[in-house]
C-alpha cells in the first residue's frame, strides 16, 4: 500500500482525497519509481478542486511532476537507484502522477537528474523552472540578448513566473515584472525584477497596436493580456506564450505580427523531446546556485495539499509548493 491524492468521480460526486492505495493498482509502464518529491501546480489545483476539466480518465492520481528514485526497471536506459526527474506527458491527467508515494510511468518519460541538484531542488524547479527555462531558450533561439531592452514577464509572482525573472535576470537580463500582488514587489525585486507594473495596465481589451516597449516577453497569461503585449512588443520582438490564467481566448490583430515583424511562439513543456528536456534540466543544474530556491519554495506534506489547493485556485499562493509525499 501507498499514500496518494486520489481523484474519483462516480454516483457519489467528484471528491479528491487521501488515500491508501495498493501497489497492484498503479498503472502500465515500464519504470516504478519511489516519489520523494511532487508539487502543487495550477494544474493539479484546478484537478484537485474540480474547477477545471483536467483530469481525463477516473479515479486519477494528480500531480504533473515528480522526483524520486528508480524502484524497478524493465527499461534499458534506468536501474534501480537512479535518480529520475519527470514533467508532463499527461501524467496526472490521462496517467496517474506524482502526489503520491509511488508512480509507475513509462521510462521515455523520465530524466536523469543532473548532478548538483538534489530531488528537492529537482522539485522546487519543477514544471514551472522547466518551463521557463524553455521559454528562456525560446527567446534565446529567436535573437533576443541582453541588449535587446526590457523583457516583460507577466504572472510575475507565480512559478513559471517567478523561475522566468530569476533565470532573465541571472543571465543578464533586464526584468520588468507584472503582477496583480503589488504586495510582493520587494520579492520580485529580490528575484531580479528591476520595474514592477500592475497587470491591470495589461488585462482589458486594448488597441491592436501600441507603443513599442518590450524586446520579449514571457506571458503565463493568455487572453487580453497575451493580445496587449504583442501589441507594444518592438519590431522584431519575440513572444513566448506559455500559460493562460487569465483565460484560452486569444483577442488580438494580426497588425504586430506584420507591421512589426514580432514572432509569438508557444511553449509546449508537456511533450518535448528527451533531448530539449535533457539541455533544460543540464541549464537549470548549472544555474542552481544562482536561483534562490529556498526563497521560492515552500515545502508542505501530502496531508497539506487539498487546503493548499484552494488556495492556489483563489491566486494566495507566491512562488512553488513542494510536497515532500512521505510525511
Amino acid at each position: 500500500m501507498f499514500n496518494a491524492v486520489l481523484i474519483e468521480n462516480d454516483s457519489n460526486g467528484y471528491r479528491a482525497s487521501i488515500s491508501q492505495v495498493p501497489v497492484a493498482r498503479l498503472p502500465e509502464g515500464d519504470v516504478t519509481v519511489s516519489v520523494h518529491y511532487s508539487t502543487l501546480n495550477y494544474k493539479d489545483a484546478l484537478a484537485i478542486t474540480g474547477k477545471g476539466p483536467i483530469i481525463r480518465s477516473f479515479p486519477m492520481v494528480p500531480g504533473i511532476d515528480f522526483a524520486g528514485t528508480v524502484e524497478h526497471s524493465q527499461n534499458p536506459e534506468f536501474e534501480p537507484g537512479d535518480r529520475v526527474v519527470l514533467n508532463g506527458w499527461g501524467v496526472g491527467e490521462t496517467h496517474w502522477g506524482g502526489l503520491a508515494q509511488r508512480a509507475r510511468v513509462k521510462g521515455d518519460w523520465l530524466v536523469k537528474i543532473p548532478g548538483g541538484i538534489s530531488s528537492f531542488d529537482a522539485m522546487a524547479i519543477g514544471t514551472a523552472g522547466y518551463t521557463a527555462m524553455l521559454s528562456v531558450i525560446a527567446l534565446e533561439r529567436l535573437g533576443v540578448s541582453r541588449s535587446s531592452g526590457d523583457v516583460i514577464v507577466t504572472g510575475a509572482s507565480g512559478g513559471v513566473g517567478s523561475f522566468s525573472i530569476m533565470i532573465l535576470a541571472a543571465l543578464g537580463y533586464t526584468v520588468v515584472a507584472s503582477t496583480g500582488k503589488l504586495a510582493d514587489a520587494d520579492y520580485l525585486r529580490h528575484l531580479g525584477a528591476t520595474e514592477i507594473i500592475d497587470r491591470e495596465t495589461l488585462g482589458s481589451p486594448g488597441k491592436p497596436l501600441q507603443k513599442e516597449r518590450w524586446a520579449a516577453a514571457i506571458d503565463t497569461v493568455g487572453s487580453h493580456t497575451l493580445a496587449n503585449i504583442c501589441a507594444s512588443t518592438r519590431a522584431d520582438g519575440v513572444v513566448a506564450a506559455c500559460g493562460m490564467v487569465q483565460g484560452l481566448d486569444f483577442p488580438a490583430s494580426v497588425a504586430p505580427f506584420i507591421l512589426r515583424g514580432i514572432t509569438l511562439v508557444g511553449i509546449n513543456s508537456v511533450t518535448r523531446p528527451q533531448e530539449e528536456r535533457k539541455i533544460a534540466w543540464r541549464r537549470l543544474a548549472d544555474m542552481r546556485d544562482l536561483l534562490r530556491l529556498d526563497e521560492i519554495a515552500t515545502e508542505v506534506g501530502l496531508d497539506s495539499v487539498l487546503d493548499k489547493s484552494s488556495q492556489l485556485i483563489k491566486g494566495n499562493v507566491r512562488g512553488r509548493i513542494v510536497v515532500d509525499v512521505n510525511r
